[in-house]
């Protein structure tokens, strides 16, 4: 795909990056290396959880985290949890407070609930049934994860075709949850609504944004402030995964948007 070629000329010393839909993969880089992902992390997180849903470990309105709030408000980041601490600032429901501390609370529950620690849960949940070799968890379940190219287009595989969980219970989870709520996109400011499913952040109309103008408002996905991110349009069927080892900043805010852009126009063409 002549639109991965943008990505050889971004200021970073290493990237990576792939473009997933129904008739294969393409990319560049070195899908081989690992890369730090930071909130990609919690995507794959989210997922561990969903499958636990399905298991029967855990159900989405089951307490969790601060009193009043449930796993569901920890996945949509509507626990009230603040971003790096347990500290409660809002009541659950009532605003959409980005946490990385709700998900490390979402792990330390699911861990309770199952036995085991989690991130041994989400290696045999998640990676090891999706041929995920080199994904570890090494830390806070709201950043520290790792992988390679490689691994998170076979994750984007799964979200485009899921196997691992049902096709209700992801287009559940990529739906919005607790609607209307106001909230800061990190990165971008104050968004109204601010709207996100169970994990996964939600486009809708959000703008400025770091997914392209021409993604849909279904579109889906993460991104991490080591430079990383994840998108599915499932509009049109393509995931793009772009991976760098250079933290987010004005350069990716003009570059990802572009890049993504480019991605649909191309996919259109050949579609």
């Amino acid at each position: 795909m002549r639109s991965l070629q943008q990505v050889q000329h971004w200021p970073v010393e290493n990237a990576a990056a792939a473009v997933v839909t129904a008739g294969g993969v393409s990319s560049i880089g070195d899908a081989e290396r690992v890369f730090r992902l930071a909130s990609v992390t919690k995507p794959l997180v989210a997922y561990a959880t969903l499958v636990a849903l399905e298991e029967g470990a855990v159900e989405l309105d089951q307490p969790a985290g601060p009193p009043g709030s449930t796993v569901r408000h920890l996945l949509a980041h509507t626990s009230g949890v603040a971003f790096d601490t347990a500290e409660v600032l809002a009541a659950p429901g009532a605003r959409r407070i980005y946490s990385s501390a709700g998900f490390e609370l979402l792990a330390d529950f699911l861990t309770a609930q199952t036995g085991i620690e989690f991130p041994r849960y989400l290696r045999e949940a998640v990676f090891e049934p999706l041929g995920m070799r080199t994904a570890v968890l090494d830390g806070s379940a709201g950043h520290a994860c790792s992988a390679s190219l490689a691994d998170l287009t076979l994750f984007a595989t799964e979200l485009l075709t899921p196997q691992l969980i049902s096709r209700q219970t992801l287009d559940d989870a990529t739906s919005v949850q607790f609607p209307d709520r106001n909230g800061v996109l990190p990165g971008y400011g104050s968004q109204r609504p601010n709207d996100w499913g169970l994990g996964f952040e939600i486009r809708d109309g959000k703008t400025p944004h770091w997914t392209g103008t021409a993604n849909s408002g279904r579109t889906y996905g993460h991104f991490g402030q080591s430079g990383t991110f994840l998108w599915v349009d499932p509009e049109i069927g393509v995931a793009t995964i772009a991976l760098s080892d250079r933290n987010f900043g004005d350069w990716a805010r003009t570059a990802w948007p572009k890049f993504s852009d480019s991605v649909i126009a191309e996919t259109h063409n050949t579609q």
